[in-house]
């Protein structure tokens, strides 16, 4: 096991290219399994929720071939054309909750499957019941024992149906999007999840022949079709990270800039960066900061998008800590997002939490070195962030977390001058 050893404090300075997402990646290689084709997925981030993904399409029947690039990412050859069975079991299901995505595909190829239910990060329950409620809406007949769950489409095909999600989901949305592009008949989801993954999703199905209007919004119109072709994406930049490398340079100082980013899907972070004094300039799909020389407080809400992503929370909280002031945070999305915290206050940060709502009582150059456990892939960034801004040595454990979600973040900050290096944890 490894971890992460980083000497602080630290001014970052340069130029990185986004990686591919990876919430994108993980349902649109899942949809490859729609198809009796042969695939090719660009830009696939290189993370181990990724070879989770591999597994599980091994396990099904497909055959792959990785093509690794010079310097971030890979390039997917995936022949799905002698996927015979839907059946995963718990061992390949428990390491990675977006394991649960197959179903959809499965559903949709083959009208049957026995999927486990999924793990994950520990923020929240988030419970699959809106993913079986939206199936069974479509036909399915769901039977629940020993933690798997048995899904057969009556007749061998899913029959297209009214679907609303009582609350919006991002996981449920694409689930239900991709079992339904080879349904019988039309489907109609409302109050759908309008994230840019959803968008992306959609839009590779599209090119594979699926007939879907209306992603990008909460109401979304499929028409079933009988067959789909062959898939030919490149999966597009992770928001997420750049948002990530965005706030530590605000939280450190300096200079970077990001190229291949998503600007169009930052809107809010960037609007949150300058009221804290950064200056952010957008040119194309490249986006620079250069960090303020005080940090202002800033308060937010996390919401589903176009609002402040809650896999940013983290990643603000670590920044707001060395604001001058304090401010508030509210999590709207999981219950139980802030096991980062008492991490942070080993390091010497002050807060106060009430159930969704953290007040940080911001200070510059609060943060001390300190050994610090990883709870969760989130939480594992705002800790490297806050470790790089604190005075003295910082241990960071559990970093399995962090390489669900990040490709070589250390390898990539190193680039732009921070003093971080991997090391097996003794």
């Amino acid at each position: 096991m490894d971890k992460l050893v980083i000497q602080g404090p630290n001014k970052i300075q340069g130029n990185l290219t986004a990686s591919g997402s990876k919430n994108a990646a993980l349902p649109i290689l899942f949809a490859t399994i729609l198809s009796d084709e042969k695939h090719l997925v660009k830009n696939v981030p290189c993370l181990h929720d990724m070879e989770s993904t591999l597994k599980m399409l091994l396990h099904f029947g497909a055959h792959v071939n990785q093509h690794f690039e010079a310097t971030w990412g890979s390039r997917w050859t995936i022949d799905t054309s002698r996927v015979t069975h839907g059946n995963a079991p718990y061992d390949l299901i428990r390491k990675m909750r977006a394991s649960f995505f197959s179903l959809g595909p499965i559903l949709g190829r083959l009208g049957k499957g026995r999927v486990s239910l999924p793990g994950g990060c520990a923020i929240g329950a988030r419970p699959v019941d809106l993913h079986l409620m939206a199936f069974e809406k479509l036909g399915a007949t769901i039977e629940q024992s020993g933690g798997d769950v048995d899904i057969k489409a009556p007749g061998g095909r899913l029959i297209g149906n009214k679907v609303r999600f009582p609350k919006i989901s991002v996981g449920a949305t694409e689930n239900l999007i991709m079992a339904a592009v080879t349904a019988k008949g039309e489907t109609l989801i409302e109050n759908a999840a309008a994230e840019p993954e959803v968008r992306y999703l959609s839009e590779a199905l599209m090119s594979m022949g699926a007939k879907i209007e209306g992603h990008g919004t909460h109401t979304i119109h499929i028409q079933g079709v009988d067959k789909l072709g062959a898939l030919n994406y490149s999966i597009p930049s992770d928001r997420i990270e750049v948002g990530t490398y965005l706030i530590a340079t605000q939280l450190l100082g300096g200079d970077v800039t990001i190229a291949d980013a998503p600007v169009e899907d930052l809107e809010i972070l960037i609007l949150k960066l300058r009221e804290s004094g950064a200056t952010v300039d957008v040119v194309g799909k490249s986006v620079r900061l250069i960090a303020s020389e005080k940090i202002k407080p800033v308060s937010l809400v996390t919401e589903a998008f176009p609002g402040f992503a809650t896999d940013l929370q983290a990643q603000w909280v670590a920044l707001m800590t060395h604001a001058e002031g304090e401010s508030l945070i509210e999590e709207t999305i999981f219950e139980n997002r802030f096991m980062h915290v008492p991490e942070l206050i080993r390091m010497g940060g002050k807060y106060s939490v009430e159930g969704s709502k953290i007040k940080i009582f911001g200070k510059p150059g609060v943060l001390r070195g300190a050994p610090v456990m990883a709870t969760d892939l989130r939480a594992s960034a705002s800790l490297v962030l806050a470790g790089l801004a604190a005075q003295g040595e910082s241990s960071i454990r559990r970093i399995y977390h962090l390489d669900r979600g990040y490709e070589s973040m250390e390898l990539k900050l190193r680039s732009l001058g921070a003093r971080i290096e991997r090391r097996q944890d003794d």
